[in-house]
């Protein structure tokens, strides 16, 4: 199969582009690589051509971004109990958008931004219902999980290059810096090596079960947020 050609201009007028044909590029680009002259350039027509489809780089974003969440397909294991459905939830997006560079800094954003991440949400909000959690709770409890999922996963991501061997010496100088210290030099010892999969399990394992054990189902919103310790503000 051969890609598209890119279409170019006909005597002296602008070559017609569709959404599709943007979406199409920007996903071939892929986020990181993203702008509106890019993907211009790869369809053979002006940047101009593009503003009458998307909204700028933002629109450009928020089309290839929610073309890449489509492909986001959450098992939910009915037999899955609340905290083992949350870590499965929550690997489950660390996986895909570690598959898909750029992916969570355009979710760290603005999110939902389009149909894909409003059923995302939507999937998320009804698999707790079916654990007996009302919309609100719901709501709150799997976007708090999938937050905090995707903020470890942007993290990892920007780690990958110091552990996977084009910047690591740079991870050799910092292991250095902490065995030269008194006090952090003797902690390092005592920790074993974890992996960034490792880790991610770790951190939302801790995570979900402080979640789970303040909204419990049935468990009224407000109730479940101060527990957390949210306190509303007064005027």
């Amino acid at each position: 199969m051969t890609a598209n050609p890119p279409r170019r201009k006909t005597g002296g007028r602008q070559a017609q582009i569709t959404v599709e044909d943007i979406e199409r590029e920007g996903l071939r680009l892929g986020l990181p690589n993203l702008t509106v002259n890019g993907v211009a350039t790869a369809l053979g027509v002006s940047p101009t051509a593009l503003y009458r489809h998307v909204d700028g780089k933002l629109g450009l974003e928020a089309l290839v971004g929610e073309a890449v969440l489509r492909d986001l397909q959450i098992v939910d294991n009915p037999i899955d109990g609340i905290k083992a459905h949350l870590l499965s939830f929550a690997q489950q997006i660390h996986d895909f958008v570690l598959g898909h560079p750029g992916l969570a800094v355009y979710m760290q954003g603005l999110f939902p931004r389009g149909a894909a991440g409003v059923r995302l949400q939507r999937e998320a909000v009804e698999a707790l219902g079916r654990r007996g959690y009302g919309p609100g709770a719901a709501l709150m409890l799997s976007g708090s999980v999938a937050a905090l999922a995707i903020n470890l996963s942007a993290a990892e991501e920007r780690h990958r290059p110091y552990f996977e061997g084009s910047h690591r010496r740079e991870l050799e100088k910092v292991y250095e810096l902490l065995a030269g210290d008194d006090v952090l030099g003797g902690a390092q010892t005592e920790l074993p090596e974890i992996s960034g999969e490792a880790y991610f399990r770790m951190v939302m394992t801790a995570c979900i079960r402080g979640l789970v054990t303040a909204a419990a189902p049935g468990r009224p919103v407000d109730d479940i947020l101060t527990e957390l310790g949210f306190e509303e503000s007064r005027h």
